[in-house]
């Protein structure tokens, strides 16, 4: 990890950037499906969603915007201000590129991952992501933890075409970043969820610093003001050669150190014809390999593999339906299938899928692509390509607090009026679910 300074060279800063805390906790509201891993909250309307519980504050805050947007890099400015106007502490974050353009403007330092170091990945650093554009932004910074099993909170706000993933308008990132900021900040309350023993007798849990928040205004929420956590779930994809040997990693999901031999994916990973002028032949396996069963042979321009986060994106606009992102499945959808009768299936999120190349194809190369990002090489007659869903838990002994797995997404706290569902709002505002013709509003 680099600094970029105004005024003077870059250089290695690596003692000079904190790590990135390393017990964030996501604690449920109420009961949920990974409720005996929990410490269980008072019950609240937002049973759905998570809360977020910081045991200080974050220190480490990688930001991702849009290109090419000069409302959003403007935005982009007046938010880096602020952050560091009002939470000095804080380190910031940035891609390289973006690392250079800012260094020239501010006088505090800029933080990067240098072209020569760049076996660091974001997840070893980042506490919190936060994204200023639409959804291509969002997948676009979850990419940069494509290789990892552990990703920070991810504070999105909306500022691209559609924004269906983006939960905050940017007019209220003041408001949005402090109650990101002071969540998990001790109430003047008793704690409802305090220095309970954990199952393994060892003592009590750590508890928050309550003052690493000291010269913090508003850090006083109570307990149930924690911002609440949608932990999105991704896939995660293997692929094989014809001898059923794993192929490497391609930038930019290569890094040296990397450990995960899988790479996550938040919305989907597509298989596709390409520029061939002939259909792809797909076969589709259910099963762990070699117990595996077809399931059919795909004739089509291409193959979805999707999450219920991907479900509003290709899949949709391929036929595919729409599935809520707290249902923990898989979708399997063809795109422009031969057959009429080939319909879109979804699958329980642990159902191992094999999508394997055919002979068929006449020695032509199939095209593959993890979240818009489409690897170099095709696939070849015989080569594979193994999908499932990834496991969200918490690791160790059960009464641990420390998730792995999915996305954790920061969402809008709304009244009682408006209900925790922001999905449903999302889908009637955005997508204009069940539009009436000739109608206007």
């Amino acid at each position: 990890m680099t600094t970029e300074s105004h005024g003077r060279r870059r250089h290695h800063a690596e003692e000079a950037l904190p790590s990135r805390r390393e017990d964030t906790r996501f604690e449920a509201s109420q009961s949920f499906h990974h409720a005996p891993f929990l410490a269980i909250e008072a019950q609240t309307s937002h049973h759905d969603l998570l809360a977020l519980k910081w045991p200080a504050p974050p220190r480490n805050i990688l930001c991702i915007r849009k290109d090419d947007d000069d409302q959003v890099h403007s935005a982009l400015l007046e938010y880096i201000t602020h952050i560091k106007r009002d939470y000095p502490e804080t380190n910031l974050i940035f891609e390289p590129y973006l690392a250079k353009q800012l260094h020239k403007i501010f006088d505090f330092p800029i933080y990067t991952v240098s072209e020569d170091d760049s076996n660091v990945p974001y997840h070893e650093k980042a506490d919190l992501t936060t994204t200023l554009g639409g959804d291509g932004t969002i997948l676009h910074a979850a990419s940069l933890f494509a290789t990892a099993t552990s990703v920070p909170p991810m504070l999105s706000f909306s500022m691209g075409t559609l924004g269906f993933l983006g939960e905050w308008k940017f007019k209220d990132y003041k408001r949005a970043f402090r109650e990101v900021y002071v969540s998990g900040h001790p109430s003047p309350l008793p704690e409802r969820i305090g220095n309970e023993v954990t199952d393994g007798g060892s003592g009590p849990r750590v508890t928050t610093d309550a003052s690493a928040w000291a010269n913090i205004k508003g850090k006083s929420m109570g307990a149930s003001r924690s911002s609440r956590v949608l932990m999105r779930n991704r896939l995660r994809i293997g692929i094989f050669d014809s001898d059923g040997n794993r192929l490497p990693h391609e930038p930019p999901f290569a890094h040296a150190n990397n450990k995960c031999e899988d790479i996550f994916a938040l919305n989907e990973v597509l298989l596709h014809r390409g520029a061939l002028p002939h259909l792809a032949h797909i076969t589709i396996l259910i099963g762990t390999p070699p117990h595996q069963r077809i399931l059919t042979t795909a004739i089509a321009d291409g193959f979805l593999v999707s999450t219920p986060t991907g479900s509003t994106a290709y899949s949709l606009s391929s036929g595919g339906c729409i599935v809520h992102p707290l249902v923990s499945s898989l979708l399997l959808t063809p795109i422009c299938p031969r057959s009429l009768s080939f319909r879109p299936v979804v699958l329980p999120a642990n159902t191992p899928v094999t999508l394997r190349i055919e002979a068929e194809n006449r020695g032509k190369e199939i095209e593959v692509s993890v979240d818009g990002v489409r690897r170099k090489e095709g696939l070849k007659a015989g080569m594979e390509v193994r999908v499932v869903g990834e496991e969200v838990r918490t690791p160790g002994a059960p009464g641990a607090r420390d998730w792995m797995g999915g996305v954790p997404s920061i969402v809008r706290s709304g009244g009682a009026a408006d209900g925790e569902d922001h999905w449903v709002g999302g889908l009637n505002g955005l997508l204009k679910f069940n539009y009436p013709f000739g109608e206007d509003g």
